[in-house]
């Protein structure tokens, strides 16, 4: 088995400062791949992580985009670029998370939902069409199991994740046979947080336990090492949860 099967490629990884992100960013790093990242609010995170890729042998570079705003996710997507000297996987993985009655949400929290969750990932995928299509690359979008199943305090969360599966699929057919496009859709995700109603969520759980950053991590590794022919699927990383 090759241990470092993306030896030579470049991946960017948007919102890979901290959280799922870092160990996203941190695996592929971990397979031989050049890293870049993008933060907004957590520059201290970012430096840290882009310290610990490097440490791990390989290019890292980190660039500030506030992916609500369609010149700086351009920005950042050609300056991860022109640092690392191409661009083999994106990863698009900046997300925003809120729970709220669906009779309260206003519109800008809905726009807001919608600029990070969906258009976010289109307008990354489309600074770096040109570049994915000329390296044979692989798109992975980061859903969500509320983008399958309804849940009544997070009407805009769960319709943008929704939106964003079809974009998945559809960016899959029309960039076909160039670029492979696949997305990762984490149930209950915990990093190290103690709260009881993680553990409601465990005991619902058919696997008996949360998910974890490694077990998304996983399944992103999979998308990207895995056969360039397998495209327009979302992979449930949830345990059974959403069974």
């Amino acid at each position: 088995m090759n241990p470092a099967p993306l030896l030579g490629k470049v991946a960017l990884v948007t919102g890979g400062a901290r959280r799922i992100g870092r160990r996203l960013a941190l695996s592929l790093a971990g397979a031989g791949a050049s890293v870049a990242i993008t933060w907004r609010d957590s520059e201290s995170d970012a430096a840290r992580t882009v310290a610990d890729l490097k440490a791990l042998g390989v290019d890292a570079a980190a660039f500030r985009a506030e992916l609500r705003d369609p010149a700086q996710v351009r920005a950042a997507v050609d300056a991860a670029i022109a640092r690392l000297g191409g661009l083999d996987i994106l990863v698009n993985n900046a997300g925003r998370y809120e729970t709220a009655a669906l009779e309260t949400i206003t519109v800008e929290q809905w726009d807001a939902m919608f600029d990070t969750n969906t258009r976010a990932p289109f307008l990354a995928a489309q600074a770096a069409w040109p570049h994915l299509k000329a390296s044979r690359g692989r798109i992975i979008n980061i859903g969500s199991l509320g983008g399958l199943h309804p849940w009544p305090t997070h009407a805009h969360y769960c319709t943008s994740k929704a939106a964003l599966h079809m974009l998945t699929r559809t960016m899959s057919k029309a960039w076909a046979p160039e670029i492979s496009v696949n997305c990762v859709a984490p149930g209950m995700i915990v990093n190290g947080e103690v709260d009881p109603e993680f553990e409601h969520f465990a005991r619902r759980t058919p696997m008996q336990r949360n998910g974890t950053p490694d077990d998304v991590a996983e399944a992103v590794l999979f998308f990207a090492t895995g056969p360039h022919f397998i495209t327009g699927q979302i992979l449930s990383v949830d345990g059974g949860l959403g069974l």
